[in-house]
């Protein structure tokens, strides 16, 4: 796709939508910095800020640290790239939101590698079901509720039998 203000491949694509008018633009690199200076409310300070927060909040969020590496939220935010494996602990209320926007969910749920052994496999389904036990309990759906358990049970049981059968 080509860029709306020149004739580039465009890398940047937004969707704006202004009293209830939706509109996409599709921009290259330098054009979309021009269109990030000039339409941004932080436009100053190069950031966006987070919708739907008060200042304070703003503020606050702002400034988390990492506890490891020292990386300010303000930092990840300006450079988009996290300073280390903590850093994902430290910042996880405001990365969940973040990540559930750009993936979709905040858990993978790709492909699983062929070679992987028998046993991940089953304690990945057992994690997957065991989340979604908890989920059809807090809607209220027992029944389904109920066939989640009894495949745990079963999985779980799965996962028991090598083990006691290398003990003996």
């Amino acid at each position: 796709m080509k860029c709306d203000r020149c004739t580039k491949v465009a890398t940047l694509h937004v969707t704006e939508i202004e009293e209830g008018e939706v509109r996409e633009i599709h921009l290259c690199e330098s054009c979309s910095q021009s269109y990030i200076a000039s339409s941004s409310p932080a436009a100053g300070s190069g950031e966006a800020q987070p919708a739907g927060m008060s200042e304070a909040e703003q503020t606050a969020v702002e400034q988390l640290v990492c506890g490891t590496c020292q990386l300010t939220f303000r930092e990840f935010r300006r450079q988009g790239r996290l300073g280390c494996p903590d850093c994902y602990v430290a910042f996880r209320d405001e990365l969940l939101p973040l990540l559930e926007n750009i993936h979709g969910a905040t858990e993978h749920t790709g492909k699983f590698p062929q070679r992987a052994p028998d046993v991940s496999r089953k304690r990945q389904e057992l994690m997957r079901l065991q989340n979604d036990l908890r989920a059809a309990i807090a809607e209220e759906r027992y029944e389904a509720a109920a066939e989640l358990r009894d495949r745990i049970r079963r999985l779980e049981g799965e996962l028991a039998e090598p083990a006691t059968g290398a003990d003996a």
